[in-house]
């Protein structure tokens, strides 16, 4: 784990932007790993496999599930697994009993927890704890149960963001997502920050980037303005079942080829 936060802040130091994709599964972990600094078990696990119209349904169990899957296939990436809505908001002692559960039974490497300042307390003790932590601030996603406004624009909006990235610094965080939060206020936290500040919906001169594989590979109905589709597998998949269902309806496939003899 040293090691793997040790290759981030050098990409840090030397401005080289850090990589990070959201993976659930181990077929798309396995990519991943060839590619990203960071893979990121997130809890948009949810809407993107199950459907849920919000990240509060995910549980411990079912993230961690998913996270043992990822961490087998990491072999040069750090892994960062999400705490689910509600497994760190009531105090510190129960915070650091699901964050340990969750790299203890997953093999992670990191946790990642929505919010900033309200939460100094509980992230220094996590930290204080031997547990690494990832911040996240600007839009949070676990706070607007399956809406997600863009931050930034409210007057009181912007002198918080900056509060929370101060708080998260001084708690002791490896790295922050800052995601959906309008330009100039990015570039204030940039102005700001000595740490590696990783973007979704949150411009280019962030330290890195992130987005879910399943978003930028055309697999979900997912739409934002931040996301692109760098490829479109829904339909390529969509074409694949209908040659499918059609050779065996014509009695196509299997051929002999295809047979055990």
């Amino acid at each position: 784990m040293f090691f793997k936060k040790k290759k981030i802040f050098e990409k840090f130091k030397k401005k080289i932007p850090i990589i990070c994709i959201t993976s659930y599964t181990a077929p798309i972990a396995k990519i991943a790993d060839k590619y990203a600094d960071i893979i990121l078990v997130g809890d948009s696990v949810g809407p993107v496999l199950y459907g849920f119209n919000s990240t509060r349904k995910v549980s411990i169990d079912l993230i961690s599930q998913h996270a043992k899957a990822v961490v087998k296939q990491a072999k040069r990436a750090m892994v960062v697994v999400d705490m689910p809505y509600g497994t760190y908001e009531r105090d510190a002692k129960s915070a650091y009993k699901n964050a340990k559960k969750i790299l203890s039974e997953t093999g992670a490497d990191a946790v990642k927890l929505e919010g900033g300042e309200n939460f100094f307390d509980t992230i220094k003790f996590l930290i204080k704890k031997k547990i690494n932590v990832m911040g996240h601030i600007g839009l949070l996603p676990q706070q607007h149960n399956g809406k997600y406004p863009v931050y930034g624009r409210k007057k009181n909006e912007k002198k918080k963001i900056l509060n929370d990235l101060v708080s998260l610094e001084k708690a002791g965080v490896f790295a922050v997502v800052v995601e959906c939060t309008i330009e100039p206020v990015v570039k204030k936290l940039m102005e700001n920050s000595n740490i590696p500040i990783i973007g979704i919906g949150a411009t280019s001169d962030c330290d890195g980037q992130i987005l879910v594989a399943e978003d930028l590979l055309g697999l979900t109905d997912f739409d934002a303005k931040f996301l692109k589709k760098y490829s479109n597998l829904d339909m390529i998949i969509s074409r694949a079942f209908q040659k499918f269902s059609l050779e065996v309806v014509k009695r196509k496939y299997p051929q002999k080829k295809n047979y055990y003899k």
